[in-house]
């Protein structure tokens, strides 16, 4: 869907001289050919200067003088310049012109400051320069439009934690890039790039920030400009020289990605005994082997484990008994574990318990627990009562890295048919330290000769572990780690990327378990089946030598000639677009990567899809991130376009378009588009990669031809929704507040100004329609239309605020006074029990005062929005609190009588709360006939604008009429309130995402990539994998095989159709049925039954074509492009029992 976005949070685009013309989102396709993709090498390099929070813990007043004086003595070691690169240096993406550095962001709450200075290459190597001047913004501000995918997922004081890190990242090939642009996506105050090194063609396997142009530069140098347009709110540094320990202290986290064990068990030492201690990560990535070690320093608390929403019960009784046995409603399951401390409230009786105690549980249940303590001499359980997990903090001792070499301990599992590998990889790392630091260089590709050197060290260390040494230390494993040992592969440097971002993150904030202490990984299936000569190895002089050392030539050509579709281009797609970009995906002659997506960028995208530039707000996904994609591979033969993938692009995505396909990958974000694409990829036999993540979870699943079950073949159970009735009248949680009060925003705001206009453009065909239906509902529109054009009509904004007024009144007052009319305090069910029993809660109606600054607020929206609605005029007087209160105090509010008939519903399955009425036709009448004489009074070519909900606008004030109806109403039921970000995070539906996640998932799906294109690979060479970065979590295992239907002699499964072709009769189709032993009794063509042996006429059809069929009785349309149909057949055996066979196609062209 295409969100409305406004121009205030536009920053002035490129100017047109730019080497990428950034196209609109209404250009259908962009055709790329690397032709066109080389950027001028004469542009010159201008600096966008950041918006940045104040450096080193100064909080610095915001003033409308981005340059005052105080700044400048602040912040002026971050000022002195900025970091030195070649003038004709290309940026990837699109450059700046030289004004914008004056040009505000609108959409950003940072002032800019202007004391960056350009510094020419000539600036001695090896010191410090900030990348660029530092602004001033108060340390503790958080873009909420920016980051709130990533709030869901941390919350805000872990977002602080973040923004008050500095981090160091050393060694800046293809692992050290990805952990950066992932920690500088997040936010953190600075990450400092360390790398002594120059790049080399080899780093351009891995490396997405480093183009050809770059060969010959010094790594960090090359790196820091394009990563510091990921984000300038982050400080980005580099540093050329040796590193000291001394200049680590200048760190919360540090990251070596290339360093040897002696170095870094010097570096760690000195992290774990500075004060405070200095989170320290050893991590590396060799071919298709990685590891990784964390050491957060002798004792480090975990502020909460798991990242997860405290547990909750209702509570239906509690025993005074020792130990006491607490029951709870069995609305929901509990999901309480023995050991589990939990908090008491609201408990009536027994009110001992609501002191606010942590008490432990044992012996916990799906809907009960014991309590251990006992109650026998405390007050007798009456009702109510919430009970409450209590999240405990954990403190972890870590080993430092010189006895964890010795000793490691447990090692992190990924999967479970590789059990015994962790220990045999600890010792591979550490033989190939050793081989390095003697030979002065890593393992020739293909050298025999250095492999068995290598497995010669590795012997050697394992015998000298005595006790502790592997039984087997699998010579052909070490060779095939050998091989690979000098690459950095892109999809291992993206998984490790995203699991080693989130360790810091973990370091710096204290959220989430860290890994405790080592990881090893290895992913040798993706190797060829076939074996390979030492001279396929060799390097080619081309950017993906790194690659071919460790998959040989032959896969780099089929690589390079693959036919792939990614479907969607948001976080997952950009990450998957860079990943084979780097790959050599589709950069052949024969090769084209398709991409598409009907969506346009939002300003919450760019914390995760890094393609994306606030500049590109507005603009097409698809097109921006092919733009993108092209600069980090020129030779990379892309189409962009727009469609959305369904039944209704079939014309765009034909036949042809799918047979030709090698793999399809999909980076969606709903279900329903997943399963159509599974059956399209089912239909036409291709290889599917699937993955998707939910904050720091994530998982892929293999698709692969008569090798795996599809997609749809396994489902996740529904969602529970909340009945009808209880988000209507009998809430007990903030979700069914704010289910309610979205609901009754699209109600107020959209449906009715919506009805009003279908009424007002046609009244006579519009009270036809009502006549005709004549029921409750009909009813319900036209009550509601008439009271929107007569008594709640608007003219001028005073009517605004007394329509919002009276809703206050309405919604917050007068029905819950209904309700507890309706159903008193004692009331009792038929049963005779307490009708106001868990998990019911007994509401109060509330007293407007305009003196509460939430009365006031809500009636500030809804006038807002309801002007909004009749196009009056909104004066600037209603956002000051004491003019909005003068107008409100005008308004009349009538008094209310509960009604003695009225009508509530109870019914937990109801699934509406209109009630029908026998008379529904005869008030439909008179209502048409009132609105007739109402429409005679309105203003020639009078219409409503019907306001469509949108989440991601802090201006509009959508949120703050949802939020300001969620939390009056938990008022009404003492239900506790949310703040306005908490309340979008539930009414908008976010699903919470942050960008280590999408790394690691795209990292994973491809390497299973490496072995789809190879083909050739067996049903456990592949790996699908559930992962929880927050535990941390990895189960990897090999897909569920398709179910298997036999038949006699022959077997098949959901992967196969058969095919009829030559334009077949239905005599032909049946009589090629009866060959296999099928006895088919019906033949039916989408809805349409063209045959069924029980109708005597259908005999008649049996000399006639299927197609022919299909266009006269079936009524199908039949394109140009379609070159065949598909028929369900339903057959049987001879023995009359059903038999499922598979689609059948006709070819009849």
């Amino acid at each position: 869907m295409a969100h409305h976005i406004h121009n205030n949070s536009q920053r002035d685009p490129p100017p047109q001289s730019q080497p990428i013309t950034q196209s609109t989102p209404q250009q259908p396709i962009v055709r790329l050919n690397p032709s066109q993709q080389q950027p001028s090498p004469n542009c010159l390099l201008h600096y966008m200067l950041p918006r940045k929070r104040a450096s080193e813990g100064v909080v610095v007043e915001e003033e409308d003088n981005a340059n005052n004086s105080n700044f400048n003595t602040i912040n002026k070691c971050e000022c002195e310049g900025a970091s030195a690169f070649s003038k004709n240096k290309k940026l990837r993406i699109a450059e700046e012109d030289a004004d914008s550095t004056n040009n505000n962001n609108n959409n950003s709450n940072h002032n800019h400051s202007s004391g960056g200075i350009v510094v020419e290459q000539e600036q001695e190597q090896g010191e410090e320069i900030p990348i660029m001047g530092l602004g001033n913004a108060n340390s503790q501000d958080i873009d909420e439009d920016l980051h709130s995918r990533q709030l869901a997922v941390y919350g805000r004081e872990t977002m602080r934690r973040l923004f008050a890190s500095n981090v160091l990242v050393s060694g800046l090939q293809g692992l050290g890039a990805e952990i950066a642009k992932n920690l500088i996506l997040a936010g953190v105050k600075s990450v400092t790039l360390h790398d002594e090194g120059t790049v080399e063609l080899w780093d351009l396997s891995s490396n997405f920030v480093f183009s050809e142009n770059d060969v010959g530069k010094n790594r960090a140098v090359a790196s820091v400009q394009k990563l510091q347009e990921l984000n300038n709110a982050v400080v980005v540094r580099y540093l050329t020289t040796k590193l000291s320990k001394e200049q680590l202290s200048d760190f919360q986290a540090v990251v070596f990605t290339d360093v040897n064990f002696e170095e870094a068990i010097e570096f760690n030492d000195y992290c774990r005994n500075h004060q405070p201690p200095i989170a320290f990560i050893k991590t590396e990535v060799r071919g298709l082997f990685g590891s990784v070690f964390c050491d957060f320093g002798p004792e480090f608390t975990v502020v909460d484990i798991d990242g997860e929403e405290p547990h909750t019960g209702i509570i239906a009784s509690i025993s005074n008994d020792n130990p006491a046995l607490v029951s709870c409603v069995d609305d929901e399951r509990l999901e309480f574990q023995d050991g589990d401390l939990v908090v008491f409230s609201e408990v009536h009786g027994m009110t001992e318990l609501n002191d606010g105690k942590p008490r432990k549980i044992k012996s916990a249940r799906a809907y009960s627990f014991t309590l251990e303590e006992d109650t026998t001499n405390y007050g007798a359980y009456e009702k109510g009562g919430i009970v409450t997990q209590v999240k405990q903090p954990k403190v972890l001792k870590f080993k430092p890295l010189r006895e964890a070499l010795a000793d490691p301990g447990d090692f992190l599992l990924s999967d479970f048919s590789k059990f015994d590998r962790p220990p045999l990889l600890h010792l591979a790392f550490q033989a190939l330290d050793k081989f390095v630091s003697e030979l002065g260089r890593f393992p020739v590709a293909g050298s025999e000769e250095d492999a068995q050197k290598l497995i010669s060290v590795a012997s050697d260390i394992n015998e000298s572990l005595g006790d502790g040494r592997v039984e087997d230390i699998n010579p052909k494993l070490l060779r095939h780690f050998a091989f690979g040992a000098k690459a950095v592969l892109n999809p291992m440097a993206a998984m490790f990327g995203g699991i080693v971002g989130q360790e810091v993150v973990k370091a710096c904030s204290g959220k989430f378990h860290p890994l405790y202490q080592f990881f090893y990984f290895d992913s040798v299936e993706s190797l060829p089946t076939e074996p390979l000569d030492s001279s396929d190895f060799r390097p080619r002089n081309s950017r993906y030598d790194a690659q071919i050392s460790v998959f040989g030539s032959k896969l780099q050509k089929k690589l390079e000639d693959a036919q792939v579709f990614i479907v969607g281009s948001g976080a997952l797609g950009c990450e998957f677009l860079k990943n084979v970009a780097l790959m050599g995906v589709s950069c052949g002659d024969q090769g084209k990567l398709t991409v598409t997506d009907d969506d346009v960028i939002e300003k919450s995208n760019l914390s995760r899809q890094f393609l994306f530039r606030d500049w590109n707000i507005g603009q097409a996904k698809s097109t921006v991130a092919a733009s993108a994609t092209a600069l980090i591979n020129p030779r990379l033969n892309i189409e962009a376009l727009q469609n959305r993938v369904g039944p209704e692009t079939e014309n765009v995505f034909d036949d042809t378009f799918w047979e030709n396909l090698s793999v399809v990958i999909n980076a969606l974000d709903n279900v329903n588009a997943r399963l159509y694409v599974d059956q399209r990829c089912l239909y036409f036999q291709k290889p599917l990669l699937e993955s998707g993540t939910l904050g720091a979870k994530c998982n892929t699943q293999m698709v692969i031809p008569h090798l795996t079950e599809n997609y749809g073949a396994s489902r996740d159970p529904p969602e529970k929704q909340a009945p009808m009735c209880t988000v209507h009248s009998f809430p007990h949680n903030i979700d069914h507040c704010l289910t309610w009060a979205r609901s009754e925003f699209e109600g107020l705001l959209e449906k009715t100004p919506a009805e009003v206009n279908a009424y007002l453009s046609n009244p006579s065909e519009y009270s036809t329609a009502m006549m005709t239906a004549g029921d409750a509902q009909a009813r319900d529109n036209l009550e509601r239309v008439l009271e929107c054009l007569d008594k709640e009509r608007c003219e001028i904004f005073q009517d605004c605020i007394t329509w919002a007024r009276l809703k206050f009144e309405d919604y917050f007052v007068n029905r819950v006074k209904q309700l507890i009319y309706t159903f008193p305090e004692d009331a009792a069910t038929s049963t005779g029990a307490p009708f106001w029993s868990a998990p019911k809660r007994f509401p109060h109606p509330l007293q407007f005062s305009a003196a509460d600054p939430g009365h006031l607020h809500f009636v500030m929206a809804a006038a807002i929005l309801r002007a909004e609605t009749f196009g009056i005029p909104i004066p600037d007087w209603v956002k000051n609190p004491k003019k909005l209160a003068e107008a409100v105090d005008k308004v009349m509010v009538p008094d209310f009588e509960p009604k003695k008939d009225a009508k509530i519903v109870t019914d937990e399955k109801a699934t509406s709360i209109s009630t029908a009425s026998v008379d529904d036709s005869a008030v439909i009448a008179d209502l048409i006939k009132k609105l007739e004489q109402c429409q005679k009074n309105l203003p020639s070519g009078f219409r409503m604008k019907p306001i469509q909900f949108e989440k991601d606008d802090d201006t509009n004030f959508h949120m703050d009429m949802i939020a300001g109806l969620a939390n009056m109403r938990a008022r009404n039921y003492s239900i506790p309130e949310v703040d306005k970000l908490k309340a979008k995070f539930i009414a908008g539906r976010i699903i919470p995402a942050i960008a280590t996640t999408t790394a690691m998932a795209t990292g994973l799906v491809c390497l299973e990539l490496y072995k789809v294109l190879d083909g050739g690979h067996k049903l456990e060479d592949y790996r699908n994998t559930f992962a929880n970065l927050a535990l941390p979590l990895f189960s990897m295992a090999e897909p569920v095989p398709p179910k298997v239907i036999k038949h006699q002699n022959s077997s098949w499964t959901v992967w196969d159709r058969w095919i009829l072709k030559g334009n077949p009769t239905l005599r032909e189709l049946l009589q090629w049925l009866k060959e296999k032993g099928l006895n088919a009794y019906s033949i039916s063509c989408g809805s349409c039954l063209l045959y069924n042996s029980m109708f005597p006429r259908h005999k008649d059809r049996m000399d006639k074509k299927m197609v022919d069929l299909a266009r006269e009785v079936a009524k199908v349309e039949l394109p140009q492009y379609r070159r065949h149909l598909d028929v369900v057949v339903a057959c049987e055996d001879e023995e009359d029992n059903d038999i499922d066979i598979p689609q059948v196609s006709i070819y009849y062209r």
